[in-house]
């Protein structure tokens, strides 16, 4: 390359370099960025959601909660490992990490990846639960991703498994997902059943294929939403009749029994 040639790729460079803060600024000003939540307009710097909902968000994954059930729970409530709720159940799983409660603008999150195929939202999504999973006790543990999964008709219609999603995209952690675990019955949706109900309703829902991979294994579960937690107790009860030596839960987000949650 000639001289003068390298020369004018330089000063172009250099002109892009000092015009593009420019084009920036008037590209937002012509077309404003959308907070991706509540619609707001935003800046760039913003990273898709308004303050009013960065700030909602802060406090759906800033309380407290019980590391072996999931509920929202005051420190000064948890009793050798268990809250009140829990102290006397015998759940199928050995613990569980949740990103925040099922509210606000994470509840906003969730229904728009499930209902609405924002399917952009899983990239942040899943970055929160690796970094909830990051700060649990039992990482290190962990043999298999293994995502709870949809009836084939259900996962039909919806196009996609969003616990798969999630699984898959937590890649830094560096742990296979295995998908042998399957739904052999198409259950009813279970937004406005009573606990009791939604036991008796996933009872016997599920089956681990031939060839698993889960024998000996501590698994971590991967889910969006739990409530009662019967979808995750019956998963786990599933795996460890299948030879699982111990399985944890990693969901988004834990969302109130008494409260309707779509």
């Amino acid at each position: 390359m000639s001289t003068m040639a390298s020369g004018a790729k330089r000063l172009g460079k250099a002109m892009m370099h000092h015009i593009q803060p420019f084009w920036q600024a008037g590209a937002h000003l012509l077309w404003p960025g959308k907070c991706l939540i509540c619609k707001e307009c935003i800046h760039p710097a913003d990273e898709g959601l308004c303050p009013s909902c960065w700030q909602d968000l802060a406090q759906a994954v800033g309380a407290d909660y019980c590391r072996r059930c999931g509920r929202d729970v005051s420190p000064y409530g948890i009793i050798n490992g268990r809250c009140g709720h829990c102290q006397e159940l015998n759940l199928a799983y050995d613990g569980i990490i949740r990103v925040g409660s099922y509210e606000s603008a994470l509840r906003s999150m969730i229904l728009s990846l499930k209902f609405r195929e924002r399917t952009e939202w899983t990239d942040r999504l899943s970055r929160m639960l690796e970094q909830a999973l990051m700060a649990s006790s039992f990482l290190a543990h962990i043999d298999l991703l293994v995502p709870v999964p949809l009836h084939w008709r259900r996962q039909l219609g919806r196009g996609f498994n969003q616990s798969c999603l999630l699984a898959r995209k937590m890649r830094s952690l560096q742990i296979p997902v295995a998908t042998d675990l399957v739904r052999i019955r198409n259950t009813k949706q279970q937004w406005d059943l009573t606990p009791a109900q939604r036991r008796r309703n996933v009872r016997g829902a599920f089956s681990v294929r031939k060839g698993h991979r889960f024998a000996g294994k501590t698994l971590a579960l991967v889910d969006d939403v739990t409530t009662s937690g019967a979808t995750l107790e019956e998963c786990a009860a599933t795996l460890k009749q299948a030879g699982a030596s111990k399985v944890y839960a990693a969901v988004l987000a834990t969302a109130n029994p008494e409260k309707k949650i779509c």
